[in-house]
């Protein structure tokens, strides 16, 4: 798999604040790409082939694009220890598994998201300025509540019948966004546009990923009723509680 050629970047160019980016990938051809792309994005890179050389990293970068398949260990037990090492690290999976398990699995690790091979740049682009932002804070509303469930927008917590979940990043800014906008049709595009990125186009499968991994997080069980509606072909709709 190779990523597209230098001209096929996107015409606007984020990530000037120098952001550090730890690329670990054991193809050359992505490794090396990825290093000169993100660094013409803006970003400071380093790249490292195998999971001794990401196990040797001392100092955390902001976010870390993380290949799952490496010749000398399993990724999934980077992440582990990166994130024990520094909790709250974004952690983007690219891997070339994509059966849905998969996925959740690496999700569960404490990921922040992943991304299928192959890829294209811009998405790419759009996943890492996506998960580089500062959560949103311009909502005038500091505390969401429905039936037993309460939302604390400044300490992102969220508490379901006296129980605090525990929520992925990206879970929280969902169940945010949704529950912002009760009883309301939210489309697919508008979701990845206002959780993941303004500039978010291509596949919204991590949507439905991170949409199945909510509701398991919310206790429901599969043929019970749902707090989320699926909309087919529109997107999805929190039903109020009573």
């Amino acid at each position: 798999m190779t990523l597209p050629h230098p001209d096929d970047r996107p015409a606007y160019v984020e990530g000037m604040d120098r952001s550090r980016l730890l690329v670990v990938e054991d193809d050359a051809g992505i490794g090396a790409n990825l290093e000169r792309a993100l660094g013409n994005a803006g970003y400071d890179v380093s790249w490292v082939d195998t999971a001794a050389t990401a196990r040797a990293v001392t100092e955390p970068p902001d976010l870390v694009l993380l290949d799952l398949g490496l010749p000398d260990g399993d990724g999934l037990e980077v992440a582990r220890e990166y994130l024990a090492r520094w909790p709250g690290l974004p952690i983007l999976m690219l891997t070339a598994r994509t059966e849905e398990m998969d996925v959740v699995i690496g999700l569960d690790t404490g990921a922040a998201d992943y991304i299928t091979k192959p890829f294209r740049l811009a998405e790419l682009l759009a996943r890492v300025r996506a998960h580089l932002r500062r959560p949103d804070s311009t909502t005038n509303a500091r505390t969401l509540t429905d039936g037993d469930l309460t939302v604390d927008l400044d300490a992102r917590r969220a508490v379901l019948a006296g129980t605090e979940l525990q929520l992925r990043a990206k879970e929280f800014d969902l169940l945010t966004e949704l529950l912002s906008h009760k009883g309301q049709a939210l489309t697919r595009e508008s979701l990845m546009s206002n959780v993941w990125d303004e500039h978010w186009f291509g596949s919204t499968k991590t949507l439905d990923v991170h949409m199945a991994s909510l509701r398991r997080r919310l206790g429901e069980q599969p043929g019970d009723p749902s707090r989320i509606t699926s909309l087919r072909g529109v997107g999805y709709r929190w039903e109020p509680a009573g």
